[in-house]
């Protein structure tokens, strides 16, 4: 009797471990399996590091793919626009007014001393005159403040009645510096000097400022052939854009006659 008892009770802890064991097993394939829709759910929540890392190296196969001599300029942001001004504090109350708002008579101010009569006027020293042009200097300054020197350009054109010349290019750029050749030369210098108010722009840095200049300019987009040459009336109005019209030949006879027509 005894032993049929043993025998139970064994039969008895071998059966709880063999169904303790399938729960078990069970409850690490949940745990399992929740794990994993949690990872899902995460990458379906984050999908931009993929479209980014695309669009990224199709913008460097873009670049790369580039002619020699042309640069990418990127459309302008629409995002982007002058801050809104803050408000202005206001304007600390003055002792008088305090002295009012609380009941008191302010006390009276001290009479002013008679002022000194003023020297006259020294008479202004007469600056000489100089008609000497600055040579001629090649290449273009990525440090230039492209906006400035073009509106000194401007207000110099509003008064003399000259064309302003925007060269865009680069330091790099093979055809930007056959142009600065010829313009260094005397015929087309004197040209140039004659009739126009040179501002060189580089373009060839990636600087957004001088990006934007080129597309108020020069409307079209996407991949400038450097130079781009684009001559401004003296009221600041595109006359010519070689973007649209292409260069003319980068010789003494081809910049020549491109000067002369729109001087």
């Amino acid at each position: 009797m005894s032993s049929r008892a043993h025998r139970s009770a064994r039969h008895g802890r071998r059966s709880r471990r063999g169904v303790r064991t399938p729960v078990i097993a069970a409850a690490v394939a949940t745990v399992a399996t929740l794990g994993a829709a949690w990872a899902g759910t995460q990458a379906l929540q984050s999908p931009g590091t993929t479209t980014a890392s695309s669009g990224a190296s199709a913008e460097v196969r873009s670049e790369s793919e580039l002619a020699p001599g042309t640069v990418f300029v990127p459309p302008a942001d629409p995002s982007s626009g002058p801050a809104a001004p803050s408000a202005a504090a206001p304007a600390p109350a003055s002792p008088a007014a305090a002295g009012s708002s609380a009941g008191t008579s302010p006390s009276p101010a001290a009479p002013k001393p008679a002022a000194a009569p003023a020297a006259p006027p020294k008479p202004a020293a007469s600056t000489p005159k100089t008609t000497a042009k600055a040579a001629f200097t090649p290449g273009y300054d990525s440090a230039a403040d492209g906006r400035q020197a073009l509106d000194a350009a401007l207000r110099a054109a509003a008064a003399d009645g000259k064309q302003v010349l925007l060269d865009f290019g680069a330091n790099w750029c093979g055809n930007c510096k056959a142009a600065d050749k010829v313009f260094g030369q005397s015929p087309t210098n004197a040209l140039l000097n004659d009739s126009y108010h040179l501002v060189k722009i580089d373009i060839g840095g990636q600087n957004s400022a001088n990006f934007s200049i080129l597309r108020k300019y020069s409307s079209g987009g996407g991949s400038y052939k450097m130079p781009v040459l684009i001559v401004l009336g003296p009221s600041g109005t595109v006359r010519t854009d070689t973007h649209q019209t292409g260069n003319p030949t980068l010789t003494a006879d081809g910049l020549g006659s491109f000067l002369r027509q729109w001087s």
